[in-house]
């Protein structure tokens, strides 16, 4: 590495280290009052720099907001890259997605109302990163409804973009208490609930079992037949060997 790439790499890391440190305050303070009763000063003393030296990252405390909740749905999303491929069974990974929404909304309470009542609401809300990294976010559903199709698991008329749907929906009208701060939940208790509905109600019919007379008395008639057919050859072979004799004669 030559001097100069050095002196740059040095220069930009007191910058990276203190936009970390204003991300890391503005998550705790937004969590804490959430956005309108938020300040920026209180983010500033906690971050241990000056009022006017925030904005010099963040043009506002909206846009300050926007990246606390970006680095949240990629922290969330790089997490399932990492554990999400180690868990094996449509049923297991299906538990898996739901637990993982249970516990981020059970987790981070303050951040999630954020969303529902700040973001989604916006009539721009679509054209936001948020919403791109939401996609991202729940498309690991979709991919295990999908498998679960492709695999004959769940039956052939099930809508992966429904369920998927179906899922957080469920989720996040179950919490909507907690998030109120008027009640709490057992994340592991409803992740089984939710997984046992979702699971029950997709699963392709199972074919029923053939009666076993109906199979033996199957397997008696072919034996039948291939005895008739093993019996009518000597036969056949003797009646041609008389009329070659007689032809002889």
């Amino acid at each position: 590495m030559t001097k100069t790439a050095t002196r740059k790499r040095a220069s930009r890391l007191p910058r990276e280290k203190r936009e970390a440190d204003i991300l890391a305050a503005a998550r705790a303070v937004f969590r804490l009052r959430g956005y309108e009763n938020a300040s920026i000063s209180e983010i500033a003393e906690r971050a241990g720099v000056v009022e006017g030296s925030i904005y010099r990252y963040f043009e506002s405390k909206r846009a300050l907001l926007v990246r606390v909740i970006e680095d949240w749905y990629s922290g969330m999303i790089e997490e399932d890259s990492h554990l999400l491929p180690s868990v094996s069974g449509i049923r297991n990974r299906l538990r898996y997605i739901i637990w993982h929404h249970l516990k981020a909304l059970h987790d981070e309470p303050g951040l999630s109302s954020l969303v529902f009542l700040k973001f989604r609401p916006d009539p721009n809300y679509r054209k936001t990163t948020i919403y791109a990294l939401n996609r991202r976010y729940t498309a690991r559903a979709t991919a295990v409804i999908r498998d679960a199709v492709a695999a004959g698991e769940f039956r052939s008329d099930v809508s992966p973009g429904l369920v998927r749907d179906l899922i957080y929906g469920c989720v996040e009208h179950h919490t909507w208490a907690f998030l109120r701060g008027e009640a709490d939940f057992d994340i592991e208790a409803v992740a089984d609930s939710i997984t046992d509905v979702v699971y029950r109600g997709l699963a392709a019919p199972e074919q029923p079992a053939q009666p076993l007379d109906a199979a033996l008395q199957r397997l008696d008639a072919a034996v039948s037949q291939l005895n008739k057919l093993s019996l009518a050859a000597p036969a056949e072979e003797g009646l041609q060997n008389i009329e070659r004799g007689r032809r002889r004669r």
